[in-house]
């Protein structure tokens, strides 16, 4: 494959992973509507450790557990940060 071969099917990956990240988004918005609901904290640390401990279990490489982790810390993150926004609007906050 050439150079421009390689960037294309990257940029192919790219757009599916955008797409991948906001129906995850989506969903994480769900649970948080779910979570306002029951009065449940955006957080759950044991949920985001079983997360990790999935994705390392599953990881084939060539990135290695510690990148893996990093990245999905950021998207949970990010739909932990959605979640909140999503409950401050509700209240009014």
């Amino acid at each position: 494959m050439t150079i421009d071969e390689i960037r294309s099917e990257i940029d192919r990956l790219d757009s599916e992973l955008l797409r991948i990240f906001n129906e995850r988004a989506s969903l994480a918005l769900a649970i948080g509507h779910i979570k306002k609901e029951k009065g449940l904290p955006v957080y759950d640390p044991t949920r985001e450790k079983k997360i990790f401990e999935r994705i390392q279990a599953q990881n084939p490489g060539p990135l290695d557990n510690q990148a893996i982790v990093r990245l999905f810390e950021r998207v949970i993150d990010e739909s932990r940060r959605l979640e909140r926004i999503m409950t401050a609007e509700k209240t009014g906050r």
